[in-house]
């Protein structure tokens, strides 16, 4: 992958990620949708495909695209990893200024890109597209998905309609800031709290789909359940680190004493209050050292979970 910024790269404004996996009917019209949205806004943009490891024709047919459209880049995945790290690698490949990321199956409509970008430049780091009138079956994808985003926004404090709409657009400085891994793209707007991120909503089209099937089904619960869990944890540790957990150790130090306390009051060593004054002693201290190697490996990641300082007015 060329990381390399050309002269022709720092003009790009626009960069449009599409991670792709088997979808070799929709690639094609999904290409010619993007360029006939973008072109009339006369800037540079690129189109970044990324092929999560396609056991059929699409990579073939996007090496096609790609020869007679040198706006489109091809990044290729040897196996199938998921969309979460289909769409890491679109984003890192992405040299443009504002970043946009959508599906390929062509349920996302390109056309609601430009006004996106013109919500963004409002001042606002991160506009997230929710899908008025979702065209997918009621019980096996609206329903898990309306309870999905209730919870997402009870645990996060950050009620976005839609999580699971892919269709987004940031400031490319933003997104190349927030870490993502397992299944965590359908949680960006709560990555970027820490960051201090301005986030809007807007109402997008959804199209029913045309070609092939889904890939994503009620399995993908449970590990949205367990990815929510490490968000929150995130969330609560990102900003300092090392107090959170001198808090916790602090917690389980008071343990330790009431429980040697209580062997005291009744004169004699038990076993079993032994034992626990030394489980919580032995958890105080684990909290303590795994609070310093938080705090160090926060400060090794640069600027990211630092609040975001962008570089645009505050929106009205």
């Amino acid at each position: 992958m060329n990381t390399e910024e050309t002269p022709a790269a720092a003009q790009i404004e626009i960069s449009i990620c599409v991670p792709v996996y088997n979808e070799e009917d929709s690639v094609g019209p999904m290409h010619a949708a993007i360029n006939a949205a973008l072109d009339p806004l006369g800037c540079p943009y690129e189109i970044v495909f990324v092929d999560d490891g396609s056991t059929d024709e699409t990579l073939r047919r996007l090496e096609q695209i790609a020869a007679d459209d040198p706006r489109l880049s091809l990044v290729r995945f040897q196996r199938n990893y998921g969309q979460t790290a289909a769409m890491t690698a679109g984003i890192e490949h992405a040299r443009g200024r504002y970043l946009v990321t959508m599906d390929g199956d062509l349920q996302n409509d390109p056309l609601d890109i430009p006004m996106m970008l013109d919500k963004l430049k409002e001042g606002y780091d991160l506009v997230v597209g929710w899908r008025i009138k979702r065209q997918d079956k009621f019980l096996s994808r609206k329903l898990p998905s309306k309870i999905a985003n209730w919870l997402i926004g009870k645990v996060t404090g950050l009620p976005i309609r839609d999580n699971g709409c892919s269709l987004k657009v940031y400031r490319s400085e933003l997104i190349k800031q927030v870490p993502l891994y397992s299944d965590m793209h359908r949680f960006i707007p709560a990555m970027t709290i820490p960051l201090g991120a301005r986030v809007a909503q807007v109402g997008v089209r959804h199209h029913a789909r045309r070609f092939g099937t889904s890939k994503y089904g009620l399995s993908r619960v449970f590990k949205v359940l367990l990815d929510l869990l490490s968000i929150k944890t995130l969330l609560l540790f990102a900003r300092q680190p090392l107090s959170s957990f001198l808090r916790l150790a602090g917690l389980a130090a008071l343990c330790a004493l009431l429980s040697a306390l209580l062997m005291r009051s009744q004169g004699q060593l038990l076993v079993v209050e032994m034992a626990v004054a030394g489980l919580f002693g032995s958890l105080s201290l684990y909290l303590i050292l795994l609070g310093l190697v938080s705090a160090v490996t926060f400060q090794g990641t640069g600027n990211r979970f630092l609040p975001y300082d962008g570089d645009e007015k505050e929106p009205e």
